[in-house]
């Protein structure tokens, strides 16, 4: 008893002390938490205004920054995407494995690359969507999809798969710019119709995208997509720090065949050697467990290359490299 007395005396003893010291300090220096709380603000969290290069350009056309009006517009949507990390990050990720399939296609199309920021704007490279039923990498509406050549029914929405809806994406695009004759212009009629923009553009006898006056989610689009850009061209000049090991990584992929009518895609996946969920994950456009198939098509699946989906079978050397990615 007396030892369990002498501790409790002691270590009340040592409280009673750091108490008092506690007091003494904030009662000599009363400021020095919301100080400390500063510094560590100041030195640990630094917040800045993004930085606006002096020339920028969209698709080759140069944006008007001399108008204090586009200068501005610019400077909100690149403060939103410099400090939206998460997306941010996400789609720097994921770019690393969709972008090398929709900058060959952009091309071989006579499309812009600086369009595959608008898939970014889209979607965020997935195949999302949108509460107003817009689907996949590129937010085709159902009608405009089937339009451009992409079949959409209970079996299939060519929406999700990430070439095709390029190539039609590619197609949409190319119609607006004849019609309109600015790829800025293309771009923001890819957003709202271009009937509405045609008809804004007319009224306010406006030249140009930047010149209109427009609804809030389209006057802000055309910039969000060139802050986007810069952002991805230009990680480290705002903030981001990606290793290469940090970056989503191809995944090697063979094909197969899938044709019949009544497919079952769980026996189907088990056949090939495969998870129904690598299937899909490898397949976003199948809609359904069970391929009705009425007019008896041939389609084309992805398979992965190696069995399993094992990171250490899907990654190079390259990818594994710590060294920062430079631009996207």
């Amino acid at each position: 008893m007396k030892k369990l007395s002498i501790v409790a005396i002691v270590l009340a003893g040592v409280a009673l002390l750091a108490l008092v010291g506690e007091t003494l300090i904030f009662a000599t220096h009363k400021e020095t938490p919301i100080e400390v709380q500063k510094q560590a603000i100041q030195h640990g969290s630094r917040i800045y205004a993004p930085p606006i290069p002096d020339s920028v350009s969209f698709c080759g056309e140069k944006l008007p920054l001399e108008n204090y009006y586009v200068k501005e517009a610019l400077d909100r949507e690149l403060i939103v995407n410099m400090y939206g990390h998460t997306n941010m990050i996400l789609w720097m990720k994921r770019a690393n494995r969709v972008f090398p399939v929709i900058e060959p296609i952009l091309k071989k199309n006579g499309v812009p690359a600086d369009m595959k920021y608008l898939c970014v704007a889209e979607s965020g490279l997935t195949t999302a969507t949108s509460p107003a039923k817009a689907q996949g990498y590129w937010q085709f509406m159902e009608m405009t999809g089937k339009t451009y050549g992409l079949e959409i029914n209970a079996d299939v929405d060519m929406r999700n798969d990430l070439e095709a809806s390029t190539e039609a994406a590619c197609k949409f695009l190319k119609v607006l710019y004849s019609h309109l004759g600015s790829w800025s212009a293309a771009a923001a009629a890819y957003n709202c119709g271009e009937g509405g923009l045609s008809k804004r553009m007319g009224q306010q006898s406006a030249k140009s995208y930047y010149d209109t006056r427009l609804n809030s989610e389209t006057a802000r689009y055309v910039f969000r997509i060139v802050a986007i850009k810069l952002v991805m061209q230009h990680p480290q000049d705002y903030g981001f720090y990606l290793r290469k090991c940090d970056l989503y990584p191809v995944i090697p992929t063979t094909t197969a065949t899938l044709e019949g009518q009544n497919v079952d895609l769980y026996e189907f996946a088990k056949k090939k050697g495969v998870s129904y969920k690598v299937l899909r994950e490898l397949n976003p456009w199948l809609n359904a467990e069970k391929i009705v198939n009425k007019g008896n098509k041939k389609y084309t699946v992805k398979l992965p290359t190696e069995k399993g989906t094992s990171l250490s079978k899907i990654l190079k050397d390259e990818d594994r490299s710590t060294s920062i990615v430079g631009r996207f």
